[in-house]
């Protein structure tokens, strides 16, 4: 019998969404242990963001922004520790407010050390979300985090519900830098250059080819999406799809004997969140 087919969504995010820079969506049916890449959409604004949210379950999304701030932050400067409260609060203290804390800390700590990293962070490769530039993971923590709690989405490991729509936070650079070394994107005419578009190239060939960093998943695409993540310089494409093979490899490792929690360790902290698919602290 064909097993029925899952919903899984993957999202690039930007915590500024316009005609020029979009939230990408990758959408793709998971078959068993075969996704499909059916459309790569853009949503030009935040309405459209919230309403894609709102498409009814069962989906599981890949969201590349971070779910949580690290602890140690949180507990310096005494802000709630429990995830929907500490999202609340961050909130009603607005963007500026939200910033200034952030720049704070980061001015009262030490060169080299002012950037307080999550559990989880450093064997992804992801950055801090104190970061508001280059990039600017903390406005979009701010942007998309309450928004998630708003959709009333089952938030892993933040916020576990019944609901039948899964949020599971994603990080495409960790996906590519198992299959490439050297930059693969960026934002205008940079993201043309002919060795970047090879790496895309490198990416897409090796994930449509069962490399073994997505097993034991089998990744399809129609040839038009797969040029669009190759022309696409800024990447967005293609992380929105490297997003949604996150989410379907951690739904896969559920579906296995011995696989529990979407891929997401025991000792993961709910209050900092954890990306999809990284399976060990360092």
């Amino acid at each position: 019998m064909t097993p029925a087919p899952h919903t899984i969504l993957g999202i690039d995010f930007t915590s500024a969404p316009g005609p020029r820079k979009a939230i990408t969506v990758a959408h793709a049916e998971l078959r068993g242990a075969c996704l499909s890449i059916k459309a790569i959409t853009h949503l030009t604004s935040f309405a459209d963001f919230e309403a894609l949210l709102q498409t009814p379950g069962p989906w599981v999304g890949g969201f590349d922004f971070p779910f949580g701030l690290p602890r140690e932050l949180i507990v310096t400067l005494g802000w709630p520790q429990a995830w929907p409260q500490l999202v609340r609060h961050v909130q009603l203290l607005g963007k500026d407010a939200f910033k200034d804390a952030l720049n704070a800390v980061r001015e009262s700590r030490p060169m080299g050390a002012r950037y307080i990293a999550r559990k989880g962070d450093a064997t992804a490769g992801s950055s801090s979300p104190m970061k508001l530039v280059n990039p600017p993971v903390g406005l979009m923590f701010f942007e998309g985090v309450p928004r998630l709690l708003e959709a009333g989405v089952c938030v892993l490991p933040c916020a576990p519900s019944q609901d039948s729509r899964i949020a599971l936070e994603a990080y495409p650079g960790y996906l590519a830098r198992k299959i490439i070394r050297g930059s693969y994107k960026k934002d205008g005419k940079e993201g043309a250059r002919p060795d970047r578009r090879e790496a895309r190239m490198e990416i897409i060939a090796a994930i449509t080819s069962g490399h073994t960093s997505i097993a034991p998943l089998e990744l399809t695409m129609p040839g038009a999406l797969e040029n669009l993540c190759v022309e696409d310089g800024s990447g967005d494409a293609l992380d929105a799809v490297l997003c949604a093979v996150q989410a379907a490899m951690a739904f896969v490792h559920t579906q296995v004997p011995g696989g529990h929690g979407y891929s997401i360790p025991a000792e993961a902290d709910p209050l900092e969140g954890w990306i999809a698919t990284v399976s060990a602290f360092v």
